[in-house]
């Protein structure tokens, strides 16, 4: 059972509690709501089905408001689906949360909650609970991670080709000799044990951070099959050099370039999905490029230079020509054209005079207006077409659901078949059984190590839509992405769609007259 608190708007009476109570203990798992017109609160006990979005709802279909806050929580630490699956999951189990959607490229989690039941800071503590950081990132922060990365890849590289070289050439018949004529093979295993050490423990280092702190809180994910992968091999390979006798005959063989190429494979593809965003974080840049800082308002009859910020809805604001409309407003003096190409695509300016309606970040052409503000800051057109194309970025589509909730059982699943795989050889592998199980419990785990499922499909979709933002195409859903592979005709309103937008001269074919009088 649970036990929350709803905050109600627009209740006036005994007959609105009377409706909200009835509505709220009709709902199948309510079993007492109790509803307070002073407080304007609802105080419902309720157990599956109900939720607290059915209860939400149920309020809403009565006429009245719950009060409902939404939020951005940026996530630092998230590397793979089942880690996007434990952080929704400990969201989702908060009293007083309607929805969480965790998004791994943007790596942010939008949350819609119920204000009195459940606050930000213990949202942000839930998710401290699961292993990870809520926190603002910064520019200058994701600068220095992507410099972070790209040093220890090429650090990483730099080693692990060596070790690669001499595992993989050890294995070669012409090459064989050559190197038993150097060094014995257990010399060139002391070799590749210096050179993976500090792959594994300096450039790897953040894979055994994040995968002991996923092991702490009972939540493995993809870093915890990296560190126990890669040193499940390593240590495999030390013991192999130094008590080569334990091992059955043939298998006191090294795999310290399998750790090697696990870690620096998987730090590319890490430093990899970092310069995808931030080439996707560009389109939003060239969006919020469009906007006016400042807007010249009219205060105590003169004109005031702004930030775009103090600007509120009934401002009367002047516009000179050549200068950007800062805000939507209501044209109250002057008379101009405005070039709207960046709203409906066609190049023509439009005339604007008295109760005609500005949409801002579009260009004033040749007059000057003064008009009345009528929406500011999110409200925007501008700023709705932002948060279109960073929804569209953090939408889930049918595929990318389908990646996550295999990338959040994947590495349980992995784990437990590694244990079943040792408790099978130990109980049933031939003598020395404890050698075998561990060889073979070994290699389910790195098989299954390198895998990218959950940043696969996130990635394209932030890639696919940001590159359509940077072109002109916005896209409403991230679903669309998906329905659009299986498109095989497109109809346009327009050809300014598909064109420059603007009318170009192509040809010029003179008929008669002289060419540059007919031109002119």
């Amino acid at each position: 059972m649970q036990k929350i608190e709803i905050g109600i708007e627009g209740m006036s009476c005994a007959s609105c509690v009377g409706r909200i109570e009835r509505g709220l203990t009709t709902q199948l798992g309510v079993s007492a709501a109790q509803v307070n017109l002073a407080t304007e609160k609802a105080t419902v006990t309720f157990d599956q089905p109900a939720t607290p979005g059915t209860l939400v709802k149920s309020i809403q279909d009565a006429g009245y408001q719950p009060r409902i806050k939404s939020a951005e929580i940026p996530v630092t630490g998230m590397t793979c689906g089942s880690c996007v699956s434990r952080i929704e999951q400990a969201l989702n189990k908060q009293p007083g949360m309607i929805k969480a959607s965790v998004n791994l490229t943007t790596e942010k989690a939008f949350v819609e909650f119920l204000s009195d039941t459940l606050s930000l800071p213990r949202i942000h503590q839930a998710i401290r609970d699961a292993g990870y950081e809520p926190r603002e990132p910064d520019a200058s922060a994701q600068a220095k991670e992507g410099n972070d990365l790209r040093r220890k890849v090429i650090f990483a590289a730099t080693l692990t080709i060596p070790v690669v070289l001499i595992a993989m050439g050890k294995m070669i018949p012409a090459l064989e000799a050559l190197y038993a004529s150097v060094l014995s093979h257990r010399g060139w295993m002391a070799i590749e044990w210096l050179l993976t050490t500090p792959v594994l423990f300096y450039a790897g280092s953040r894979f055994f951070r994040s995968g002991y702190a996923e092991l702490r809180h009972a939540n493995p994910g993809m870093n915890s099959l990296v560190m126990i992968g890669s040193s499940a091999a390593y240590f495999y390979s030390v013991a192999a050099l130094l008590v080569p006798g334990f091992f059955p005959a043939g298998t006191a063989e090294s795999y310290f370039e399998a750790a090697a190429v696990i870690v620096t494979l998987i730090l590319l593809g890490r430093y990899f999905e970092h310069i995808a965003k931030g080439r996707t974080s560009e389109a939003i840049k060239k969006l919020l490029q469009l906007q006016a800082k400042t807007a010249r308002v009219i205060r105590d009859g003169e004109a005031v230079e702004v930030p775009i910020e103090a600007v509120v809805p009934g401002d009367r604001i002047q516009v000179r020509p050549g200068e950007r409309v800062p805000v939507d407003g209501v044209v109250e003096e002057g008379q101009s054209y405005v070039d709207e190409s960046m709203i409906s695509g066609e190049p023509v300016p439009v005339a604007k005079q008295q109760d005609a309606e500005l949409v801002g970040g579009t260009i004033n052409e040749n007059g000057s207006l003064t008009f009345r503000a009528t929406r500011v800051g999110a409200d925007t057109v501008l700023a709705q077409i932002i948060s279109m194309v960073e929804s569209a970025q953090a939408d889930k589509p049918p595929i990318q659901e389908l990646a996550d909730r295999i990338a959040g059982v994947f590495v349980p699943v992995v784990i437990l078949l590694a244990i079943l795989t040792f408790i099978t050889w130990f109980s049933f592998g031939p003598a020395p059984a404890l050698s075998f199980a561990f060889v073979t419990t070994v290699s389910v785990l790195l098989i299954a190590c390198p895998c990218a499922m959950g940043l696969a499909t996130p990635t394209a979709i932030m890639v696919g839509t940001g590159k359509g933002a940077e072109m002109g195409v916005l896209f409403r859903k991230g679903a669309a992405l998906e329905t659009l592979a299986r498109m095989d005709t497109i109809v346009l309103d327009k050809t300014g769609t598909l064109t420059r937008g603007r009318p170009e001269l192509t040809d010029f074919i003179l008929v008669e007259g002289r060419e540059d009088e007919v031109l002119a």
